[in-house]
């Protein structure tokens, strides 16, 4: 067991696990931070994506031994009233179907959007490559990064 202070949501946490702890469960089962979600385990579906620092990573395969003070954003902290445009544009698209994917969906989105403001549409395709939705909402998806582009 080790000790490790994390930046999360714009607050200092302390921890004590072992270093080979995946970021998903620290954030889960020790901070109760629930949006995030166990999809495969091994990193393919995106389920579980969160923001270390400015990029969307996987947290299922993360362990938190290399986070190091790098500051990690989860569903939970990308906006405190659900605005975040790319939240906004989420329900004004309607994609939710079973929802499950969604957190990891919008964590994606909003690590595009940060980072290329206007995408294009291959752009978007590449971006979310590997968020897996079984319920088949890509077009939707599409459509709501698109118009969070625009907010």
């Amino acid at each position: 067991m080790a000790n490790f202070t994390l930046k999360i949501n714009g607050k200092t946490e302390q921890i004590e696990v072992d270093g080979s702890t995946p970021m998903l469960w620290v954030l889960r089962d020790h901070l109760k931070l629930v949006g995030t979600k166990y999809g495969c385990g091994i990193a393919q579906c995106g389920a579980c994506t969160i923001h270390l620092g400015d990029n969307a990573v996987r947290s299922c395969q993360l362990p938190i031994s290399t986070v190091g003070e790098q500051e990690i954003t989860t569903i939970e902290g990308l906006s405190e009233e659900g605005d975040h445009p790319v939240q906004q544009a989420w329900l004004e698209e309607d994609v939710y179907q079973c929802g499950y994917c969604q957190a990891g969906q919008i964590m994606s989105a909003s690590a595009l959007l940060n980072q290329n403001p206007n995408p294009t549409d291959s752009e978007i395709e590449n971006a979310m490559n590997g968020n897996i939705c079984r319920c088949g909402t890509y077009t939707r998806i599409k459509k709501a990064i698109k118009k969070a582009s625009t907010i």
